[in-house]
């Protein structure tokens, strides 16, 4: 039973990252008051462009390539929203939809419709002593960004609720005429939580094509980061909750890949596609309970500012 629960816990562990990141991402974009559904289309750009960017360089310059991939989706994102007052939603799925046609172009362009090159992974990392030790063994022989996955949530909280920056950023997104009356600029402030958030969405992406796997596949990042915001609603609009979800939606996924390891014979019993699915239906289930509590959202999320209106 503990070498089951260690398994799970490894799983999840490797599957977290990606979700983490991007689901904190959103958070920043979000409590600036901007809507950021189009998460998915980071995660696949970032994606995309470190497997390319790794088969011509180290791979860790590769994955900041996929979060410079994530912020350029952001950064079209933000001018629409706030400076073309573009609807939020509406723009955020656009996004999605072009850079799914996009990747699927340069896929087929460059490589192959079902996957790129392979690359050089990022090197796991060995913790002396922590191989055996039990329920410790599951930290052990993981890349860096995982590590990083644990460590950053901590430091966006810190960020978000504890310096002047973060109260600026939160302020914009509650009330910001009264921020702009203080002198501080509501667009620059709103830039720059929507290009954090295509970062770090960038960097998840990244995660799924250099340490989850050695190549970026045509499926990429298969509904990530639709899950991501929706963890960060689950987090209520924080940076640990959003990331608490986050692996909470990675151990649905762990799981599923424990059962069918663990017990083969329940595919007998359970087709591949209710296993397939199952992370997705933890998260409509998170989603509908999430519904009947009070909502978090800043109040001016999805509001754009007009600074000729005030």
């Amino acid at each position: 039973m503990l070498e089951l629960f260690e398994a799970l816990l490894y799983s999840t562990l490797d599957a977290a990252p990606a979700l983490v990141f991007a689901a904190v991402g959103a958070t920043f974009s979000e409590r600036s008051g901007v809507v950021n559904v189009g998460v998915e289309g980071m995660m696949r750009a970032g994606a995309f462009a470190a497997a390319v960017a790794a088969l011509v360089m180290p791979t860790p310059l590769g994955v900041l390539c996929g979060m410079v991939a994530g912020t350029g989706v952001a950064a079209i994102h933000a001018v629409l929203c706030i400076r073309g007052r573009a609807d939020q939603v509406v723009s955020g799925i656009a996004l999605n939809l072009v850079m799914l046609a996009l990747g699927t172009f340069l896929l087929e362009a460059l490589f192959t419709p079902s996957g790129s090159t392979s690359i050089a992974q990022l090197s796991r990392w060995t913790l002396p002593g922590f191989d055996k030790v039990p329920l410790l063994r599951a930290l052990h022989n993981h890349s860096a960004l995982t590590y990083l996955a644990m460590v950053l949530p901590f430091v966006a909280h810190a960020a978000v609720y504890r310096t002047p920056w973060g109260l600026r950023l939160r302020a914009v997104g509650e009330k910001p005429a009264a921020v702009a009356v203080m002198g501080v600029s509501v667009a620059q402030l709103r830039y720059t939580g929507v290009l954090i958030s295509g970062a770090l969405a960038g960097l998840g992406g990244a995660v799924l094509s250099t340490a989850t796997l050695d190549r970026f596949e045509h499926h990429m990042p298969s509904g990530l980061g639709f899950m991501a915001v929706a963890a960060m609603i689950f987090g209520r609009w924080t940076p640990l909750g959003a990331a608490g979800a986050a692996a909470f939606f990675a151990f649905g996924n762990a799981l599923r890949i424990g059962l069918t390891s663990s017990l083969p014979e329940i595919s007998h019993y359970l087709p591949q596609g209710v296993l397939l699915a199952l992370p997705y239906v933890l998260t409509l289930v998170v989603l509908a309970w999430q519904g009947k509590g009070a909502s978090s959202a800043p109040a001016a999320l999805g509001v754009p500012y007009n600074s000729e209106r005030r």
